[in-house]
């Protein structure tokens, strides 16, 4: 590198006027961390087991509901851990038997790797796609599949998948169907879906909800709590904190099993709140296609950027995956690191020249836009 980092000064009225773009966890908005003062003194450091928090988680479950268009029969289950720990508690309570996976990145692929070493599960059939691009499900008869495990977009590389798979129908269907169910942790509250698609749309709200980690959120069909209902009476150990029936009751009561990380709840309502205000799931929507329609339209007009997938039906709205020719990426984001924009380092595993640039909700488009014109200014300058 020509010159170090610091000693690239940014001007002032090139910077976005927040400089958080990580993809996870991400920008919490200032307005909601406010709300959470607020509250220091009769919400944070209470009984989860009280009033004074199961309102609030009631409220959060309310407003889950709301903005996802549930219907009838569909319940918000809430419990600790994050989307990992979901894996483990699908593992014991949602699937019965086996699996089919589509893995395109790392964090689908770890789904895999859950159910394929769960002792009590047959060995998962996996499918797998090139990191830029994503599989296709394969409709199989319910007695060799029950549980078809979709990513709704997959964070690590910036590739998005629709949900809508026709060639289920026909699986989901019958006295005992197989079960969609979607990672959904950076595509929830920022990518649209029917929940005629699904069977259990599941996320951590550090992501697109701007919150903070620790909890995980299931928005769970008819079909889905029978499920876990069958296999709880069926004599299958499940460890307490990984027991979605114990999960789904506590849920029920508008409380979690064991002590919330009380923040990220409060947080999460406050953001959930705010995509209501606005217009709801297509407003948020809106706002994260906006963003990262600008990102990938500049690259698309640089000779040295370029958007890492290629496919524009897989290409995710809300992480944008930017490949660079001529010029270093880590460079880039260490120059934007020391002018307070920060999180765009490229994903660590995968191993490409590139920035990962997210573009939830929070994130303020004329934020996205400000970005890029910052990045023209460091290679201008390396």
């Amino acid at each position: 590198m020509a010159v170090s980092p610091s000693s690239i000064s940014i001007p002032a009225e090139l910077r976005p006027a927040d400089g958080r773009f990580g993809s996870g966890p991400s920008k919490v908005r200032p307005e909601a961390v406010k709300a959470l003062a607020a509250r220091a003194l009769d919400y944070m450091g209470t009984s989860h087991r009280r009033s004074g928090v199961r309102s609030v988680v009631g409220r959060l479950r309310a407003a889950m509901a709301e903005l996802f268009g549930l219907g009838d029969g569909w319940e918000v289950v809430l419990g600790n851990g994050g989307s990992t720990g979901f894996w483990d508690a699908a593992a014991f309570s949602l699937i019965e038997r086996r699996t089919q996976h589509l893995t395109f990145g790392e964090f689908s692929e770890k789904f895999s790797a859950v159910t394929a070493a769960a002792p009590h599960l047959e060995d998962p059939v996996v499918l797998t796609a090139p990191y830029g691009s994503h599989p296709v499900p394969e409709p199989a008869d319910h007695t060799e599949i029950d549980m078809y495990a979709l990513t709704h977009n997959e964070t690590s590389t910036g590739v998005a998948m629709p949900l809508s798979q026709p060639q289920l129908g026909p699986t989901r269907r019958g006295d005992a169907p197989a079960l969609v169910m979607v990672d959904a942790t950076s595509a929830a509250g920022a990518m649209t879906w029917d929940p005629a698609d699904v069977d259990c749309y599941y996320f951590a709200p550090q992501k697109a909800f701007a919150a903070d980690g620790g909890l995980w959120i299931a928005l769970c069909s008819p079909a889905a709590i029978e499920r876990i209902e069958r296999i709880d009476v069926s004599g299958r150990y499940k460890p307490a904190t990984l027991d979605l029936a114990i999960a789904v009751t506590n849920s029920r009561q508008d409380q979690t099993y064991n002590t919330p990380a009380l923040a990220t709840i409060l947080l999460t309502l406050e953001t959930a709140e705010w995509m209501l205000d606005g217009g709801g799931l297509a407003w948020a929507a809106s706002r994260s296609a906006a963003s990262s329609g600008t990102v990938y339209g500049w690259a698309a007009e640089r000779d040295f950027a370029s958007p890492f997938v290629s496919d524009l039906e897989m290409r995710s709205p809300v992480v944008c995956t930017i490949d660079f020719d001529g010029v270093s990426a880590d460079d880039m984001a260490a120059v934007l690191r020391a002018n307070d924009i920060v999180d765009t380092e490229g994903y660590r595993k995968l191993g490409r020249n590139q920035l990962r640039i997210a573009a939830f909700p929070a994130i303020e488009p004329d934020d996205a836009e400000a970005l890029t014109a910052c990045i023209d200014y460091i290679v201008e300058r390396l």
